[in-house]
């Protein structure tokens, strides 16, 4: 299988909150709207696309329909974490984990948006000795 694109769709029973608060709180843009779907991508970066469908619609299968996102937890590799945790704060956004460094390897924060969705705002940093060794060769930051 070759893919060409992957982005996740949310379910929502509030497409249009849902929406706003990716467009507000994370520099997304809408490319489709509807009243059932809105379709988002990053204006920093066109590869970056989240989808937001109505729970209840139709082209959700009748086993899921009805249902909202749970236990779902969307990462977002950034430059400069510590700005981005500052506009959320400042924005007046509950944070569920504040920001802070892991051993593991990253500096991030996580917030959830409207749905309960969590949002991992996420910098990789070089992780500890221990964790080091988990890696890959060549694949941890630092």
């Amino acid at each position: 299988m070759k893919t060409t694109s992957y982005y996740p769709v949310i379910m929502s029973a509030d497409v249009t909150a849902t929406a706003a608060f990716y467009v507000r709180h994370l520099r997304f843009k809408p490319l489709f709207s509807s009243d059932w779907y809105v379709h988002l991508q990053s204006e920093e970066d066109e590869s970056v696309n989240l989808g937001i469908v109505d729970q209840g619609h139709e082209t959700v299968p009748q086993v899921a329909r009805g249902r909202s996102a749970k236990g779902l937890l969307i990462n977002f590799e950034v430059e400069d974490v510590d700005a981005v945790h500052a506009r959320i704060v400042a924005a007046g956004v509950p944070m569920l984990l504040d920001l802070r460094d892991e051993p593991f390897g990253q500096r991030h924060f996580i917030f959830a948006d409207p749905n309960g969705v969590l949002i991992d705002v996420v910098k990789p940093i070089a992780p500890s000795a221990e964790f080091l060794e988990q890696y890959e060769e060549g694949v941890a930051a630092g």
